[in-house]
């Protein structure tokens, strides 16, 4: 299906410099936010604590709420509405995890009801201890650098046949991290120099594929962590999940990008890279549209449908969804122009 005309001449490249000022703009502000506000809100799978949605069959008054907690000490919960605006529903979540001790359940049940004076029903109950948290933190962390360093070796093995120079190099920054965690170096810190490090490694040793794929990304995920900072929505595992289909779906949005560049300099070889570009984006441009469109449907019906429990994986999705698509257009194909570039002012 094709609803855009090919012959359609969209000077994206020319447009790249706007383009990299509005990522670093948003990466910027993404990441101020994070600082400001002391990293990610996280919620009780990484913080720990306790969780409660309680479902209340009449309307209550929150004082009632907090009173009927503080009667069984847990006077230090914070409490939120859940749901539609008339839906009666509350999260309840505290710093510490309570032991699921037998009947605890019954308790905050009669606690809540003499409090409120209205029949209740507790719909979920999650308790995660404080170590158990930081154990899926990190591993959380660790899944999306191993994802980003797996995604190079395919890159550049695909698009410029270095797959025993990327493999090393990946195993190589594997084994760092590993002998660094042994000595209880800050794991978000040694991740993140990692990162620092494998661009860095990128750039030397003239992988310009997988730099302009994982630069993307890393792009992507960064605007999406600092959209939910600003919003101050919580991380749990669902938005660890929704990140890991978002560097997915981009990633494979870059790859359509790609192979076309790849086709069209065998093609063009005489045209400027510029004009490959270019032209290749805009020979994609309907796959693209149509793929985002679609998926976008989906995720904006699960977002409006699909209820409190998935609303916030569902936000992400679409947040990752639209900055991927533009990532992959404006982001991942101007990395080889500047590249050439680069290369151009080394031989002169």
């Amino acid at each position: 299906m094709q609803f855009i005309k090919s012959d359609v001449n969209i000077n994206f490249i020319g447009k790249r410099k706007i383009a990299f000022f509005v990522s670093i703009a948003m990466i910027v502000i993404s990441i101020t936010s994070l600082i400001w506000r002391g990293g990610p809100k996280q919620g009780i799978d990484f913080a720990g604590g306790t969780l409660v949605q309680v479902k209340f069959l009449a309307p209550i008054k929150m004082d009632d709420l907090k009173a009927g907690l503080q009667s069984i000490g847990l006077g230090k919960s914070t409490v939120q509405s859940f749901g539609e605006g008339e839906s009666n529903e509350y999260l309840i979540r505290t710093v510490s995890s309570v032991m699921a001790a037998e009947g605890f359940s019954l308790d905050v049940e009669k606690a809540l009801s003499s409090a409120t004076g209205g029949e209740l029903e507790i719909r979920r109950m999650e308790m995660v201890g404080a170590q158990v948290g930081q154990d899926l933190r990190e591993k959380a962390l660790f899944a999306m650098f191993y994802a980003l360093l797996f995604i190079t070796i395919y890159i550049s093995g695909r698009f410029e046949l270095k797959w025993m120079i990327s493999g090393v190099m990946a195993v190589a920054l594997i084994g760092a991290v590993y002998i660094f965690t042994l000595f209880s170096v800050s794991i978000p810190f040694l991740i993140a120099a990692a990162l620092i490090v494998s661009l860095v490694l990128f750039w030397f040793l003239e992988l310009k594929y997988a730099m302009g794929a994982i630069v993307a990304l890393i792009h992507d995920v960064t605007v999406t962590v600092g959209i939910f900072s600003i919003l101050d929505k919580e991380f749990t595992l669902a938005i660890i999940a929704a990140l890991l289909t978002i560097i997915g779906y981009s990633l494979n949005d870059t790859i359509i990008v790609y192979d076309r560049i790849r086709e069209n300099q065998r093609k063009y070889h005489k045209n400027p890279l510029e004009y490959i570009l270019n032209r290749s984006i805009n020979e994609t441009l309907s796959r693209t549209i149509l793929t985002s469109a679609t998926t976008l449907f989906v995720v904006v019906t699960l977002f409006i449908l699909g209820g409190g429990i998935i609303h916030d994986f569902a936000f992400a999705l679409i947040i990752g969804v639209a900055v991927g698509t533009y990532s992959s257009i404006f982001v991942a194909s101007p990395i080889l122009l500047t590249w050439q570039e680069r290369q151009r002012k080394k031989k002169h």
